[in-house]
């Protein structure tokens, strides 16, 4: 049975159910991702707060914990220590997402424009957050346009890089029981080297996929389509059907699912009750691609994914992951549709052909001002092997520790983000592409794969209401892949021995086993946001980059531009 039936026939079912109260979910991209998490971190023991590893956020969730904020704020008190630009950004969260706060324009007069273009039908440019909105009894539109112009300078290359994006986003309610949302952009862009190095080498985009040719070879050409609907099965259990990204994590990075690679269709279950937050997501995706493309259909791989998330004590939040990632020619395994059995147990039964991993997260807030997490993947055990050896090939895993730091040195929404990873040679990998942790020849997890540490620091500041600035800086060092031979660092290929694979041999695979890499990337920020969502943005970014072996390769970006409604595209890979 195709997948996509069964899909279809599972919606079927569901739709035809008693729906109940329903949510949308707040972009991955969205500045309020940043607020949100001082808001949980300055909290330290909200139990919805607390329940936020897995991401896009809920918005219905998410805003009823602002509207007792502002409950508190207006009656006089402020148990979380919120700052003034706390504060603001409390005030724009409620009213870019207003259709499900318990405030109203009535009371909340600073949501409306000054001098609305639409007085009478409060429909065009009335609302500060919106170009065009409907909010009427059983229905509610919000529509807007995205736009991004950037243009840079880089060393040591002779065109100019740059980015042009234009398109809309919408989302909205159907008498309070469906939800929706859509955003599609058409992009040409020639990105810095990375960029560059990155498309020839998987032939996508970064965190998108298929592409054309811009004006011969002078850039890439692509679409970025998302779009889902939600609704709930009951009062607790949310279901989102879309093709859209997904993260599991607390931190920058995610050794779990990040949204490095490209959208991919996805069905996702959400239970929400007491101190428990469990997601099933059921994701079909792509593999390796041929390497010559043409008009006919690609291949399909798929995964199923479970993560539980329970507030062990008030200031503390564990995590229990597993996946797998399989083909079955274009079929789903029926057995992985099960949403509360162990994976590995079903993957054992039919005979372990497919890519099994677990893993444990945590997070614990403290002091109203730090926030400590982490994560462990587990990709293979056994025992045997590395006590006998921790050099094996098979000893696979990823390492993930970070800290988050408030207000530093008592400076206002001034704060630290520091990040540590590692991940062991060959975990992602596995015996055949299509079982591999990839999705449109992208990992799944970290950007550059395996055989890795990196270390990331990020030093956020919002003096003012409108006013970003951000510094980061990224320090990575990796085995890569040598002479044709596997070193574990790329998720696409092979583990196996030859000739069906190029991995050497069995014993001595230290961390960094291959060609050395090195590479530090430090990068510089500042944003202004003229109107609501609409930012001038200016950057700089180094990078140094040392192979063994090679010559040094040191670039600089300095860039300028102007976006509205989307977020800032990144190269820190």
């Amino acid at each position: 049975m195709r997948f996509s039936f069964l899909f279809l026939a599972f919606l079927g079912i569901l739709v035809l159910a008693s729906v109940q109260a329903q949510t949308t979910f707040i972009p991955l991209w969205a500045k309020d991702g940043v607020f949100l998490d001082r808001l949980e971190i300055k909290a330290g023991t909200d139990n919805n707060l607390n329940l936020s590893t897995v991401k896009p956020y809920m918005r219905k969730a998410y805003v009823a914990v602002a509207d007792s904020f502002r409950t508190l704020l207006n009656a006089g008190k402020n148990p979380a220590g919120l700052t003034k630009i706390d504060q603001y950004n409390l005030d724009r969260f409620q009213a870019n997402n207003r259709e499900f706060s318990r405030f109203s324009i009535e009371n909340m007069p600073d949501w409306v424009m000054k001098k609305p273009l639409d007085k009478k039908g409060k429909h065009f440019f009335y609302a500060k957050s919106n170009a065009f909105e409907v909010n009427e009894k059983d229905f509610f539109l919000a529509v807007s346009p995205v736009v991004n112009f950037q243009f840079s300078r880089e060393s040591n290359f002779d065109k100019t890089p740059f980015i042009n994006t234009r398109g809309a986003i919408a989302r909205g309610l159907i008498a309070k029981r469906i939800g929706f949302n859509f955003y599609l952009t058409d992009n040409q862009e020639q990105g810095p080297l990375q960029y560059r190095q990155f498309v020839t080498a998987n032939r996508a985009v970064p965190g998108n996929g298929f592409w054309k040719n811009y004006r011969n070879g002078k850039g890439t050409d692509y679409f970025d389509a998302r779009g889902s609907v939600s609704w709930n099965v009951t009062k607790y259990i949310n279901m989102q059907f879309g093709y859209d990204k997904n993260f599991i994590g607390n931190g920058y990075r995610s050794l779990f699912l990040s949204d490095f690679s490209s959208n991919y269709l996805f069905l996702k279950f959400n239970t929400r009750i007491w101190k428990l937050n469990y997601t099933n997501i059921f994701m079909e995706m792509t593999p390796q691609l041929p390497n010559r493309r043409s008009d006919v259909l690609l291949n399909k791989k798929f995964a199923s994914m479970h993560h539980l998330s329970f507030n062990a004590a008030k200031w503390l939040n564990v995590g229990l992951f597993e996946s797998i990632i399989f083909g079955r020619k274009n079929s789903y395994e029926l057995a992985y549709l099960n949403p509360v059995i162990f994976l590995r147990s079903i993957e054992g039964q039919i005979g372990s052909p497919d890519n099994a991993n677990v893993g444990l997260d945590f997070k614990a807030n403290f002091a109203k001002s730090f926030q400590v997490y982490g994560q462990f993947l587990l990709d293979e055990l056994n025992v045997a092997e590395i006590t006998k050896d921790r050099t094996w090939w098979g000893n696979k895993y990823g390492l993930q520790l970070g800290a988050k730091y408030l207000d530093v040195l008592g400076v206002s929404n001034l704060d630290l983000q520091v990040e540590w990873n590692r991940v062991r040679p060959f975990t992602y990998q596995h015996r055949d592409t299509v079982a591999a942790y990839t999705h449109y020849n992208q990992s799944l997890a970290l950007p550059r794969g395996a055989n890795i540490h990196e270390f990331i620091g990020i030093l956020r500041w919002q003096p003012s209401p409108k006013l970003y600035f951000m510094g980061k800086g990224i320090l990575v060092r990796q085995g890569l892949d040598s002479a044709g031979f596997n070193f574990g660092a790329n998720p696409s290929s092979l583990y196996n021995r030859p000739p069906t694979g190029t991995r050497l041999y069995d014993y001595g695979y230290t961390q960094f086993r291959g060609t050395l890499l090195n590479m530090a990337i430090a990068q510089f920020n500042a944003s202004y946001e003229v109107l609501e969502n609409l930012f001038v943005d200016v950057s700089a970014m180094f990078r140094f980059y040392r192979e063994d072996k090679k010559a040094d390769i040191n670039t600089s970006v300095i860039s300028a531009g102007l976006r509205w409604n989307m977020f800032r595209r990144e190269y820190d890979y």
